[in-house]
């Protein structure tokens, strides 16, 4: 009895899967014709990436990271385009896009701040410090105001500064909850996007 619960949970995992895949396989053939391009420094980017490797595979995550610095933010028609320029599976592109959090697949603040709440910050009190910063933004964790976008984040590698947030390449070091106001008004003046990453 157990061994066909299993198998029915198994078959209906991959039914979904399958009907995820070929609805993204649908939505990349439809024929529309795409408003969005790259500009031309980001395809010669992608054409010098693309000498180092026998596919274009490896350039999903810096074409992906292109194009959320030129759109903004990465719709479904800019993972198209990365998807149309790699020649690669429009499916492919998606499942990376949306996979890791560094990829914002909607509008959000020209900042976005990163509060690393792993076991070294979270012992020291992040969640505290994202508790003050959510009720001073008035935004839940995920939530984003016309100047910031909050993520949670598991590690941003500085545990011996513990609590700490990353905002583009700044980082704010042993922060307790007082320290928030602080930050937030060293980013108003002082903005630091995600594109400067990139």
């Amino acid at each position: 009895m157990n061994c066909s619960r299993d198998v029915l949970s198994q078959l209906g995992a991959l039914t979904a899967m399958l009907a995820a895949l070929i609805f993204a396989t649908l939505l990349y053939k439809r024929k529309c014709p795409m408003s969005l391009s790259f500009s031309s420094d980001s395809l010669s980017k992608l054409d010098r990436m693309a000498e180092r490797y026998p596919s274009k595979q490896p350039l999903v995550m810096p074409a992906l990271h292109m194009a959320q610095k030129e759109f903004g933010h990465l719709s479904d028609e800019a993972l198209q385009l990365v998807a149309a320029t790699l020649g690669l599976p429009y499916p492919h592109v998606y499942g990376v896009a949306t996979f890791y959090t560094m990829y914002k697949r909607e509008p959000s603040g020209k900042t976005t701040l990163r509060v690393c709440t792993n076991v070294s910050c979270m012992l020291r009190g992040a969640y505290d410090v994202l508790d003050s910063l959510t009720s001073k933004l008035g935004v839940e964790v995920g939530g984003s105001t016309e100047d910031f976008h909050v993520v949670e984040e598991e590690c941003i590698a500085k545990c011996a500064n513990a609590p700490a947030i990353l905002a583009g390449t700044k980082y704010f070091l042993d922060l307790e909850p007082k320290d928030v106001d602080d930050m937030l008004t060293y980013l108003r003046s002082n903005p630091h996007p995600e594109s400067e990453v990139a």
